[in-house]
């Protein structure tokens, strides 16, 4: 039995606070172990000044960390959930879907302001193009900036490009403390987040027995299950976290109800619907789902979307 355990992580503020939290969890389930963090940059925080969607999707900012696991240099390596390509590299798996923050957006404004109560034309901050796609929807007369960069670079970029609001998870700014600055909760009829926003994965090696065992503590039935079926969503429709896609998975009244949106870059176009069932049915739902989608004109919107950043 290994004495001496590796964590992996990006090493981001953020994904270093997430690293300790089951650096912690696990030192207190097993007191006689080492635990170690490893923090390493990704590509895609070596790439800042370009869109993520022009770059490419598949493991930016995993891809790093899933080597290193995949060499055994690390033992575990910790992710942001929607970080992760809903098709992992051969040998690995997630062996802990951790327990879920609250998985929705907020708006961060500098004068108080709503989305409801913004200015016309007011200029919103944001590195999503399904944040992008779904607030033009909603608003389309705002203005979106793309901004890059790690949760204080970008509240920083509130006030350094005169914005007048900026769009962020939850789960961050809850995890750094920034609770304070968050004006509104934006609503999941408004909004639908990434897959798996707000939960931390663990991903492992598929022959690894050992790690498999060591974080089954940290592994939350539920979150596993809703996150489950919104990444079977994403994976039929072939998308990834650089399109405009939103989901949602929430175990209600015993059911697992999922909602699902596809919305084009300008959000003229959005298709929605949902779907429940038996939570044993998760990945089945997902794929029902995203079917229903396609039929409702979600192939068209993506179809377009790649073309327009070259992601076929």
């Amino acid at each position: 039995m290994k004495q001496e355990i590796i964590i992996g992580t990006r090493d981001s503020q953020l994904a270093m606070w997430q690293a300790r939290w089951v650096l912690e969890k696990l030192q207190k389930l097993y007191p006689r172990k080492r635990f170690v963090l490893r923090g390493m940059k990704t590509r895609g925080d070596h790439i800042l000044d370009v869109a993520l969607a022009k770059i490419g999707d598949k493991g930016l900012f995993t891809k790093e960390l899933e080597l290193a696991l995949s060499a055994r240099e690390i033992d575990l390596a910790v992710h942001s959930m929607k970080d992760l390509p809903t098709r992992l590299p051969e040998g690995l798996i997630i062996g802990a879907f951790c327990q879920r923050e609250y998985p929705g957006d907020v708006l961060i404004s500098r004068y108080g302001h709503t989305l409801e109560t913004l200015p016309p034309g007011a200029r919103i901050g944001t590195s999503s193009l399904r944040r992008t796609a779904q607030l033009l929807h909603f608003r389309p007369d705002l203005n979106v900036t793309t901004i890059r960069g790690n949760l204080t670079t970008r509240l920083r970029k509130l006030e350094e490009l005169n914005l007048d609001a900026i769009i962020l998870a939850y789960a961050g700014i809850h995890r750094l403390g920034y609770d304070a600055r968050i004006t509104q909760l934006i609503p999941f009829d408004i909004c639908l987040p990434a897959v798996g926003q707000g939960a931390i994965a663990i991903e492992i090696r598929a022959n690894d027995p050992e790690m498999q065992e060591l974080i089954r503590p940290l592994d939350d039935p539920a979150s596993r299950t809703a996150i489950t079926a919104e990444r079977a969503l994403m994976r039929k429709l072939e998308g990834g976290c650089q399109v405009p896609i939103g989901a949602l998975g929430q175990i209600q009244h015993e059911q697992l109800l999922l909602e699902g949106a596809v919305a084009s870059f300008d959000g003229c176009q959005l298709v929605r619907d949902s779907i429940s069932g038996p939570p044993n049915q998760a990945e089945k739902l997902g794929e029902e789902l995203a079917v229903r989608l396609i039929k409702l004109g979600a192939g068209e919107i993506l179809k377009k979307a790649r073309q327009e950043f070259d992601l076929e």
